[in-house]
């Protein structure tokens, strides 16, 4: 039997593009350009967001 999970919904930060590479305009020694890794500060670089019942009850 199929189980339907609903979609989660995506970030509203990142668009659902929660990691990027940046080069930083040095290269290695064998020519390569070398890069940084950036995640969306907001999702954790998941792209979607949790829903809002899983935050109602914090602490208690």
């Amino acid at each position: 039997m199929p189980q339907y999970i609903r979609p989660r919904p995506i970030c509203g930060h990142c668009d659902g593009f929660p990691t990027v590479t940046i080069t930083t305009g040095q290269t290695t020694p064998d020519g390569q350009r070398q890069t940084i890794t950036a995640n969306c500060p907001a999702c954790h670089g998941t792209g979607h967001t949790t829903p809002a019942r899983a935050h109602t009850r914090i602490g208690a």
